[in-house]
């Protein structure tokens, strides 16, 4: 089943590049021919004329293919230019010579002096063209500035320059094993809402931001997840410092409570 269907799409394959040689023709000069006489088509409907770019009106004429010279001559063209049918397939024939790849041989049927793909009206450059209601501030050497709105505007760009040489700065992330053990301290100085600012701070990979203001999480990476880096803690280690972390939280409550 599977080979039959490999062998179907060859067939398929063969037959279209056989036809595309036949007439000279590639699949995207194809695709400009049928969408030229879909213009034709369309300006038939409009008296030969189609709109165009800022109202005007683009004449569609209808053209041929130039580069189709004939059966025998385009089999020649993509086969390297030689007659000889054995050298197509004898890989030890000779090279054909390079050209320039800018001129070739047309059928003549239209005036040489046109185009090809023929002009299409919808990819044609479109001016802009300003509207009188855009907000538009337009700086020339006319225009006078006072000292402040100068002023203003270096301090704006000083601040600028500060936020992107900011932003410029890659902060690593801490250790899992010293972030868990700054909360606890900060836990026991602070109180229990220390911990939730210290998530939501921007130090450490957690306030990482590049040149568009965008964070870790931005881009769906969880900046709370727990990881070791480069540090291989035992798990041993870790209890035994949380421990000894809950015995001076409750010496200095003890201390605390004999102050009062």
């Amino acid at each position: 089943m599977v080979n039959s269907m490999v062998l179907f799409a060859l067939s398929v394959l063969l037959l279209r590049t056989i036809w595309m040689l036949l007439q000279n023709q590639t699949t995207i000069e194809g695709w400009e021919i049928e969408r030229h006489r879909a213009l034709l088509r369309r300006a038939r409907v409009f008296g030969g004329y189609l709109d165009g770019p800022d109202g005007t009106k683009v004449r569609i004429e209808k053209q041929e293919f130039p580069f189709d010279i004939g059966i025998w001559e385009n089999i020649q063209a993509g086969m390297g230019g030689s007659a000889n049918v054995l050298s197509w397939f004898w890989p030890l024939s000779r090279t054909p010579l390079p050209g320039t790849g800018l001129d070739f041989e047309v059928n003549g049927l239209d005036d040489p002096s046109l185009s090809w793909p023929p002009p299409d009206p919808d990819r044609m450059y479109r001016h802009v063209l300003p509207s009188e209601n855009d907000n538009v501030m337009i700086l020339d050497q006319q225009q006078n500035f006072s000292q402040n709105a100068i002023d203003a505007f270096r301090r704006r760009q000083e601040l600028d320059y500060k936020r992107h040489q900011l932003d410029l700065g890659v902060q690593r992330r801490k250790p899992f094993h010293e972030r868990y053990m700054q909360n606890i301290d900060d836990s026991i100085s602070d109180g229990n809402d220390s911990i939730k600012g210290y998530y939501s701070s921007d130090s450490g990979e957690e306030g990482w931001r590049n040149s568009d203001g965008d964070r870790l999480r931005d881009f769906g990476v969880d900046e709370e997840a727990e990881f070791y880096d480069e540090d291989d803690i035992p798990l041993t280690v870790l209890i035994q410092r949380k421990n000894q972390a809950k015995e001076k939280s409750l010496a200095v409550a003890g201390l605390k409570h004999r102050e009062v």
